[in-house]
């Protein structure tokens, strides 16, 4: 077991659910749209495409989220939402907003007893003051000694956590959910990573992780970290 170490984790889809809500509300929406000549499956792949291009020039959160779905309608109708649509839409969306936050199992015992012989830091990304909100709603902030907001997890947001923390890269694991934004990017920085995978990871977050790259370490659930730290 390793003593002594630097546990940087994600919070959305590593701590507690977020993706899920999303999804729900897609559902809800495709089922709103119920276009006349696209099935499901081709109304989603336009969805994704128009989310994708919106988080590269707007950022994350439901804020964004919710012009994604206005832009979605705007390009199947080939026609501004009226007022009465963007009302539904915002109603569709409205649990994004509401939702309570709620730990994934195991989270808040396995973040107690690490935080008793590591040094634990929290990192996520999107809209800051959505961000915060979870955070604080989450009840686990005194777990970590600093926590992080940023617009991007990159190669570069690595190395500037590493190096503001004054943290060793050897002794430093990042633990999250996500292969695109917690894995690959930080095995890049040279820190370890921990991935744990969760079935409702959005699709954005996909990639494809080394099975030969011996400083990721393969979990299934989060408890499993006290088997190694």
């Amino acid at each position: 077991m390793n003593s002594g170490q630097t546990l940087i984790f994600d919070a959305d889809d590593t701590l507690w659910e977020n993706n899920v809500i999303f999804e729900r509300v897609i559902e809800d929406y495709l089922d709103w749209v119920a276009h006349p000549t696209m099935d499901r499956a081709q109304v989603r792949a336009v969805l994704n495409e128009i989310e994708l291009a919106n988080t590269v020039a707007h950022g994350y959160g439901s804020r964004v989220f919710l012009r994604t779905l206005g832009d979605c309608f705007a390009r199947l109708s080939e026609r501004a939402a009226s007022d009465t649509e963007e009302a539904q839409i915002r109603a569709l969306a409205a649990a994004l907003v509401e939702r309570r936050v709620e730990l994934l199992p195991d989270v808040a015992d396995t973040l107690d007893e690490l935080g008793s012989r590591h040094s634990l830091f929290l990192l996520t990304k999107g809209d800051p003051d959505e961000q915060q909100r979870k955070i604080d709603a989450s009840d686990v902030s005194h777990h970590f000694v600093d926590i992080d907001i940023v617009a991007e997890k990159n190669v570069d947001t690595y190395h500037a956590v590493t190096s503001r923390h004054d943290l060793d890269p050897a002794r430093t694991w990042m633990i999250g959910n996500s292969p695109k934004s917690d894995i690959l990017p930080a095995r890049r920085a040279g820190l370890n990573a921990v991935f744990i995978p969760n079935e409702n990871t959005w699709v954005l977050e996909h990639d494809v992780l080394d099975p030969n790259d011996t400083a990721v370490l393969h979990l299934r659930q989060f408890g499993e970290l006290l088997l190694h730290f």
